[in-house]
């Protein structure tokens, strides 16, 4: 295990703890999380959370009744691209990094087989410079 992986994974172990002992009254299974130059983001119990990546208390971002997971911080670290489920659909959305009102970027039907993987792939290669870089939405606010 690289050095880089094992800073990561005791920076994940310390937001894990964090928020356990924060929340005492349910255990959450902390899931897909995601580093910036600052900070890491990540899912619990279908909300998302920050933490610095000094450790500390993490800080909640969402409270919609619906389901956020899979977060992805932009190149800049300002913003959060995410996937929500709010009414029924998988669909990818955008928010500040210091919290704020999810903006969706995605309006699809999700008929048969659910393409969400596809469609935030294209969000994340647009951040990078990608092969879809060229893609007729924006990431920005």
């Amino acid at each position: 295990m690289s050095k880089k992986s094992w800073m990561f994974a005791l920076l994940f172990s310390v937001i894990a703890l964090s928020v356990i002992f924060a929340e005492r009254t349910e255990a959450r299974l902390l899931r897909f999380p995601a580093a910036s130059g600052e900070a890491i983001v990540f899912s619990s119990g279908g909300d998302l959370y920050t933490v610095p990546l000094e450790g500390g208390l993490a800080r909640k971002l969402t409270s919609h009744p619906g389901y956020e997971m899979f977060p992805r911080f932009s190149p800049d670290g300002k913003t959060i691209a995410f996937t929500g489920e709010y009414d029924g659909n998988r669909e990818v959305y955008v928010m500040p990094a210091g919290g704020g009102i999810p903006r969706r970027l995605t309006y699809t039907a999700t008929l048969g087989r659910d393409d969400v993987s596809d469609r935030m792939a294209r969000i994340t290669s647009l951040w990078a410079g990608g092969p879809t870089a060229g893609a007729s939405f924006s990431a920005a606010g």
